[in-house]
């Protein structure tokens, strides 16, 4: 007989299913165990948990007696040791990963992590163990995550809420991803305690007890019990690590979209300065409350950096600072700490040429939703955002520009002096440019004359004179009064005055100036040639001047040649 037995086992694939309490983990168990060539374990490490951190459970003593606590007989014995049929489940609770147990735990067999929002699992919780960041396991199912792609295999990870919605498109992904096939008899169990629970099970499986598959989320959930507020708060950034990683991603208000591909694909990875410290890019937020999600009420600044130094940097804060002025912010910081924040996030990214910083300064959080700054009792958010970031137009061949129907805030309404974030004007006249498949949109005043583009301001040559409209309803740009420099140095003849759109349709040369873009020459507005229709000469020894001055001028980054 014992012959036969041993006929009858032989070396089975283990996977690993690692979760946190309360994520559908058992319902997921139950699932596997329909399968016809899977049998399953029901934590196994449990016993081992509750020896080795001396954890309290009312069960404690039942399982330390009915299983194995051996660490290494577990996962040598139990875990990887021989079975009846092909594939091994094992089902984990993250945190019973605990120290001392053997490497093969981790590096052989396959694995895949089961996460939950913990707005959903701290409800139910504390009805048998009261909930702390180390219970959920959310942090241990990061650093789980964090260890297997080390090694080269990043677990998929699968959602609860996935689950409920659509179980048989997920537990189809989730084995393709396992590379096993799928089986239909996943989807549907008969009701009641299993032979494979656990000796627990009478504490924490009475509802999972109850269902015959898995049940489609509530469409409305329970109040939340806002004394769990800090363990919430505390886990959410591991549950969103973990969700950035999901196999698919959707919601309530979101269609499952593919990641878009970035202009700059090395900008996936870059530090942001928010508030009074650097964080990664997918954790650069502001909050609901700050002025700047209210009301568009934030002033910004862009400003570029060339081999090390940062191009007109003290003119850009000079208006940054002038326009919070103007707008009444109060307890705004120091230029010095504004410089500080600047030369700090871009030493941490290494960023010294060829990037471009958008700089915003809001009026700040408020104690609450409204439009009054009285609300803003919190101080100003300061925002560094440097991306690597080339010229964003082809200042070789040249733009297209088209005219907006859209016109440019007056100052009777909003003085363009103030370099706000409030940029829905520009915004309107950037979509008529994009429906026309032109780089950019020029706008005209109230009265149509050319103002400036939606994103630059605009220059024109005519007969040796170089004219540039007034600042009356555009930006007085710090690259616009540049090349105003740059002209007058050049021995050109510089006028400033109304311009109507039709001098720009026969103008010899055009050009647009901005941080963004530097000087980007003009080939066709509206259709019409510009010239003739290339790059014009005087634009070229413009261009040429600019980029001299860059190479020249500019403040030094702080350690820049000893990083």
């Amino acid at each position: 007989m014992e012959e036969l037995k041993n006929r009858a086992e032989a070396e089975v694939e283990v996977i690993h299913m690692w979760a946190a309490p309360r994520s559908l983990s058992t319902t997921l168990m139950y699932s596997f165990a329909q399968r016809d060539d899977m049998e399953v374990l029901d934590e196994p490490l449990y016993a081992t948990f509750l020896q080795v951190t001396g954890f309290d459970r009312p069960y404690r003593e039942k399982v330390l007696s009915k299983m194995e606590s051996d660490g290494n007989k577990v996962v040598k014995d139990i875990i990887y040791g021989p079975g009846r049929k092909k594939y091994r489940l094992c089902k984990h609770i993250a945190k019973q990963r605990v120290p001392g147990l053997p490497n093969d735990l981790m590096k052989k067999g396959k694995h895949f992590i089961l996460i939950r929002n913990p707005l959903d699992i701290l409800p139910s919780f504390d009805k048998v163990v009261p909930p702390s960041l180390v219970e959920l396991s959310l942090a241990e199912m990061v650093a789980i995550y964090s260890e297997l792609s080390q090694l080269g295999r990043p677990p998929p990870v699968v959602d609860a809420a996935e689950l409920q919605r659509n179980p048989e498109a997920t537990l189809s992904g989730l084995c393709e991803d396992l590379e096993i096939p799928f089986q239909p008899t996943m989807l549907k169990w008969e009701a009641g305690p299993k032979a494979i629970d656990g000796v627990w099970a009478p504490w924490w499986y009475e509802t999972v007890h109850k269902s015959t598959g898995f049940q489609p989320p509530r469409k409305y959930p329970a109040p939340f019990p806002m004394s769990l507020y800090d363990v919430l708060e505390q886990s959410l950034p591991f549950y969103n690590f973990l969700r950035r990683h999901m196999r698919q991603t959707s919601s309530l208000l979101k269609s499952p979209l593919p990641d878009p591909d970035l202009p700059v694909p090395e900008n996936k990875k870059l530090l942001a300065w928010v508030g009074d410290e650097i964080v990664p890019r997918d954790s650069a937020k502001v909050s609901v409350f700050d002025s700047v999600v209210q009301g568009g009420d934030s002033v910004w600044e862009g400003i570029r950096v060339y081999d090390g130094k940062i191009f007109k940097l003290e003119e850009h804060l000079d208006r940054l600072f002038d326009s919070a002025k103007a707008l009444a912010f109060n307890n705004v910081p120091t230029r010095e700490e504004v410089k500080e924040a600047i030369f700090r996030t871009l030493i941490r990214n290494g960023m010294f040429d060829n990037s471009h910083i958008r700089l915003s300064l809001t009026r700040g959080k408020k104690v609450t939703s409204g439009m009054s700054p009285a609300f803003n009792l919190y101080g100003c958010t300061l925002i560094v955002l440097p991306e690597w970031k080339p010229p964003v137009y082809d200042n070789t061949k040249g733009i297209t520009l088209v005219t907006a129907t859209t016109r440019r805030n007056s100052p009777n309404n909003l003085d363009s002096k103030i370099h706000h974030n409030n940029l829905l004007n520009n915004i309107l006249a950037k979509i008529e440019g994009n429906n026309a498949n032109a780089d950019d949109a020029i706008m005209l005043d109230k009265d149509g004359y050319v103002s400036e583009t939606n994103a630059t301001n605009i220059f024109l040559l005519k007969k040796g004179r170089v004219l540039t409209p007034h600042a009356d309803y555009c930006l007085p740009g710090i690259t616009r009064a540049t090349v105003k420099d740059l002209v007058v140095k050049e021995k050109l003849v510089l006028e400033e005055r109304r311009i109507s759109l039709s001098e720009f349709h026969t103008a010899d040369e055009v050009w647009t100036t901005g941080t963004m873009g530097e000087l980007s020459p003009v080939i066709k507005i509206d259709g019409r040639e510009v010239g003739e229709g290339k790059v014009g000469p005087v634009t070229r020894r413009l261009q040429n001047a600019f980029k001299e001055l860059t190479e020249a001028s500019g403040v030094p980054i702080p350690n820049y040649r000893e990083t």
